[in-house]
């Protein structure tokens, strides 16, 4: 049964990955403005000699990273583990994947400060993610007691 689970949830990740790194790109071209669709990033392009080839590895990287979310969130799962663990070791397993990932489609730039930039960047958006699932984890909590309370 766990490994049925193990393996929806990953297949599903490897379609959200995809879907969501295309929805991106869609997000940025239109945001350029100028009526062209980017699938990547021109310097991903001349890295693979074109735009097919550059558009396929980023749809499986994309892929890939969707799949490793989706594992990863087995680990909010380790009802034996404290919040700290899970938190530590969910962020150190996603920081692995999404850091090489964008690194090798050049989402980032390939110097330390465009690593540092994007690594702060993610960092935060991890932590304003974790905080409003946090608060809301802990507003259905607090409504789940007060009907317990009701019902007694």
């Amino acid at each position: 049964m766990m490994k049925k689970r193990i393996f929806t949830r990953i297949f599903a990740g490897l379609f959200g990955g995809i879907a969501m790194s295309y929805i991106i790109t869609i997000i940025v071209s239109a945001a350029i403005g100028d009526g062209v669709f980017y699938p990547c990033v021109p310097s991903l392009v001349e890295r693979f000699h074109g735009e097919l080839t550059a558009v396929i590895v980023q749809t499986i990287l994309s892929a890939f990273l969707g799949a490793g979310f989706a594992a990863a969130s087995l680990i909010w799962e380790k009802d034996e583990w404290s919040l700290l663990k899970q938190t530590g070791v969910y962020f150190a397993i996603i920081t692995v994947i999404m850091m090489t990932v964008a690194y090798i489609c050049e989402w980032m730039e390939h110097s330390v400060r465009g690593v540092l930039t994007y690594f702060g960047i993610f960092f935060a958006i991890f932590v304003v993610v974790w905080v409003a699932q946090y608060l809301s984890l802990k507003i259905r909590i607090s409504k789940i007691k007060q009907k317990l309370g009701k019902n007694v």
